[in-house]
């Protein structure tokens, strides 16, 4: 479980391509506080630490997290938002992140506004039931806040702090996205989807 507030941005070291996958050796930090096992999120994603160094672990994406994200399509260098996952007693500062990214989308624009940014992400129409303003939704691995949304977008304002301490600040339009919905959000709906279908009758 994270919280998506990301410690720090890393580089891509390398990426070994195998016949049932893909190793990625990503830089860090605090890649020396790691061992085999742990959980790091990668630009949203959960992924297992294989091998941790001083200033480097590796982590292997199955064919299904290549499937559902975009990090089999990162090159050598690409930065990538880091997390760990966030122990028993530590503080909760954004909100209940799983690390499994629902849906892939884009920017769709950045605008500068005073000293921050407004950015608009495209929103999948499997995700929209998810969003509320003012609600929350992970981006990339980053816990933001919705400012607005329409059909197909939906907006966030982002400070500097996450705008120079992510990917964001790197971000162009059009370049992909990871999100992952509010957890709460899909157990209101699983909970209170027999009474709803009850009422449509």
């Amino acid at each position: 479980m994270f919280t998506g507030i990301v410690e720090e941005s890393g580089a891509l070291l390398e990426r070994v391509e195998t016949t049932d996958g893909l190793r990625l050796r990503i830089g860090c930090s605090f890649a020396d506080e790691l061992r085999p096992g742990q959980s790091v999120g990668v630009s949203g994603a959960c992924l297992t630490v294989e091998e941790a160094s001083e200033d480097r672990f590796s982590a292997f994406l199955a064919a299904e997290t290549l499937s559902r994200t975009y990090l089999g399509e990162l090159l050598e260098g690409d930065r990538v938002n880091l997390e760990r996952a966030m122990p028993a007693d530590g503080r909760f500062d954004g909100h209940l992140v799983q690390g499994h990214v629902d849906a892939t989308g884009e920017v769709r624009a950045i605008e500068p506004v005073d000293e921050d940014w407004r950015f608009a992400f495209s929103l999948p129409e499997a995700l929209a039931p998810y969003l509320v303003e003012k609600g929350s939704v992970t981006v990339d691995g980053i816990s933001l806040t919705v400012a607005t949304r329409r059909d197909e977008v939906f907006d966030a304002a982002i400070i500097p702090t996450t705008y120079e301490l992510t990917t964001l600040g790197t971000k162009e339009v059009g370049d992909p996205i990871h999100l992952e919905a509010d957890v709460i959000a899909k157990y209101v709906e699983r909970v209170a989807e027999p009474y709803l279908r009850g009422r449509t009758r």
